[in-house]
């Protein structure tokens, strides 16, 4: 796969993974079982069906996880980690036809980055509507967040260039938010 394609693919899988961890995966491995998706070298494991099996329960898991009170603010803790792995595999997945040092540089700050970013984000959020509603808005915030994490999987793979414009001024939007935050 072409860089031009792949590393806006892997931006905009990466920020799914701050939505839903397991959702961008599911979607890559559904489709590198098809053969619509090329991966990196050593990543093509993604694509059996093994793994397809496997990121199939773990995403009807955590979408589940996050519907059950309590338990969704749990998560977000497991979640911030795993996402930024998340995110630093899906990039990784993606980034071919370069040497492995910028590869795992490119995974890490580019996909990590981006999925950190998100997942952060989310888990403020979420805070905050448990403080607020006492976790009854809950349930509409993680019905959101579901539809982003699949519509940005569906989108990244299918217009990775639009994809990625849309994360990246999201990406710059909210790093603005938070420096005018730190300098008040």
């Amino acid at each position: 796969m072409d860089l031009f394609f792949s590393i806006p693919i892997g931006i905009g899988l990466s920020a799914a993974c701050g939505y839903r961890v397991f959702v961008p995966l599911l979607g890559m491995s559904i489709a590198a079982s098809q053969g619509h998706l090329s991966l990196s070298e050593g990543m093509q494991w993604i694509g059996t069906p093994e793994a397809l099996i496997v990121f199939a329960v773990a995403t009807a898991a955590e979408i589940a996880a996050y519907y059950i009170p309590l338990v969704d603010n749990l998560l977000d803790t497991i979640a911030a980690p795993a996402a930024v792995a998340a995110g630093t595999i899906v990039m990784a997945s993606f980034a071919t036809e370069m040497s492995p040092l910028l590869k795992w540089t490119l995974a890490i700050i580019a996909g990590g980055g981006t999925a950190g970013l998100f997942q952060g984000t989310t888990t403020l959020i979420r805070g905050t509507s448990t403080a607020v509603t006492a976790g009854m808005g809950n349930f509409a915030f993680t019905s959101l967040e579901t539809f982003i994490a699949l519509a940005l999987t569906a989108l990244a793979m299918l217009l990775p260039l639009l994809t990625a414009v849309v994360v990246l001024t999201l990406v710059v939007m909210i790093l603005k938010k938070i420096v005018r935050r730190l300098t008040a």
